[in-house]
């Protein structure tokens, strides 16, 4: 019995990277499509732009559908415990990904096919809405406080996980013939989502409440509102958080969804071809996360992510000229550099916001900060990126210089809480709320 409680830290950063997998992959099986299948099934026109962009409308509704989620699941975590809340978030995602591998098409069903599709997607947004801060504080509140940003990232990591999930479930259908693929082949990785479901729910079943929220209901010190309490005490840390998010959040979809079209649609390249190059990718991103986190553990979080901004700010111009040259490997390292640069930022901003708010509100306070970040940085990242393809054909510096303007609203956020941050991001949270 002694040693239960000793095996909770790894067992509860194993949960996390568990749930935020299959969530991710959820997420990014629906991206993927968006990108390739959903603007001629659902969205069917003589134009193909306005088929992707509609196509892009849908994925972004569901990150506009996050901070609800966000808002709900955060006062339900910080008022009766962050474990149900987690189970609840995850069994929803599950149905409505799920759901979508069912739905008819435009073809079948007219306009009732969009808007379920849209129905299922806003659920998918409320969903990962709410997992993500549950997910990240199980994982960190577990933990002792000095490895804190290293088992916080463990959350981050199920994004990289997902997207292999994700790319391998669709690099599998990718072979069948057009026919087979748009009627039939694209629904199964979103049915596969069922299996996972249930092997998530077993696992984060086996880990307890986090000991820091279950020594505050101890005490009766939970909050009545914590939503309330954290945008009337602490709205200017949020802001600071959720721009500090930015390249993190906003770099991830451009880089995996928006490429995925962009190379496709503009530069003509075969989409398994795409596909495979970002599947080694994604291998790139999980081992740069994994040494992100440790290393940010050692010389500082704020530091490393000062560091993680800047360099990525300078990333997409390499990474566009060698992505144009259509060589499989030189489109590996482009994207590469890219992707090392903002999952860097992505791992160990987590950790980074845990410690920037008190437990009372913890939840809520960085699911809002997040998930406004993702709503607006995520969600219309790939619809700009497409408007600014379609307005300047031929050229990729608008592009660039667009995802440069991403990474330096994150490194002017990430400079402002260092410069008032003389020991910890607690320290913030306490001036900056004065």
């Amino acid at each position: 019995m002694t040693s239960l409680p000793s095996r909770q830290p790894a067992r509860a950063s194993l949960a996390a990277f568990v749930g935020t997998t299959i969530e991710w992959y959820d997420f990014y099986i629906y991206a993927t499509a968006a990108a390739l299948i959903f603007g001629k099934l659902f969205f069917p026109s003589n134009e193909p732009f306005y088929s992707t962009l509609a196509s892009f409308g849908t994925f972004a509704v569901g990150f506009f559908a996050r901070p609800l989620g966000g808002l709900v699941f955060g006062h339900l975590g910080d008022r009766i415990g962050r474990k149900k809340a987690l189970v609840a978030t995850l069994s929803i995602m599950g149905l409505g990904t799920v759901g979508i591998g069912f739905l008819p098409t435009y073809a079948s069903a007219g306009a009732l096919a969009p808007a379920l599709l849209v129905a299922l997607r806003i659920a998918q947004g409320i969903a990962i809405g709410g997992e993500w801060g549950g997910a990240v504080l199980m994982a960190g509140e577990h933990a002792p406080k000095e490895r804190r940003t290293f088992l916080a990232s463990f959350a981050q990591l199920g994004s990289p996980a997902g997207l292999i999930l994700a790319l391998l479930a669709f690099r599998s259908v990718a072979h069948l013939d057009h026919a087979a693929l748009f009627s039939w082949g694209w629904r199964l990785p979103f049915i596969a989502s069922a299996v996972l479901l249930v092997v998530g729910l077993l696992i984060r079943s086996g880990v307890g409440e986090s000991p820091e929220f279950e020594a505050l209901k101890t005490q009766r010190r939970t909050a009545a509102l914590p939503v309330v309490d954290v945008l009337r005490d602490s709205w200017r840390v949020v802001l600071l958080c959720l721009g500090a998010n930015v390249i993190g959040v906003a770099g991830a979809w451009f880089v995996n969804t928006f490429m995925l079209n962009y190379t496709t649609q503009t530069l003509g390249l075969d989409r398994a071809l795409i596909l495979d190059c970002l599947f080694v990718v994604a291998f790139i991103q999980f081992l740069t996360q994994l040494a992100s986190g440790w290393f940010a553990q050692r010389v500082g979080a704020g530091r490393f992510l000062t560091l993680a901004a800047a360099l990525a700010m300078l990333s997409p111009y390499p990474m566009f000229v060698l992505v144009s040259t259509g060589r499989p490997l030189a489109i590996v390292i482009g994207i590469a550099i890219a992707v090392m640069c903002m999952s860097s930022s992505y791992a160990v901003m987590a950790g980074f916001m845990t410690n920037a708010f008190p437990v009372r509100v913890r939840y809520s306070a960085i699911s809002i900060s997040y998930q406004c970040c993702a709503a607006l940085a995520g969600g219309l990242t790939p619809l700009v990126g497409t408007l600014l393809a379609h307005d300047f054909p031929g050229q990729w510096w608008p592009l660039a210089l667009f995802y440069s303007a991403l990474a330096a609203v994150s490194l002017v956020c990430i400079a402002v809480l260092q410069r008032r941050q003389p020991a910890t991001t607690t320290d913030v949270a306490i001036a900056l709320a004065e």
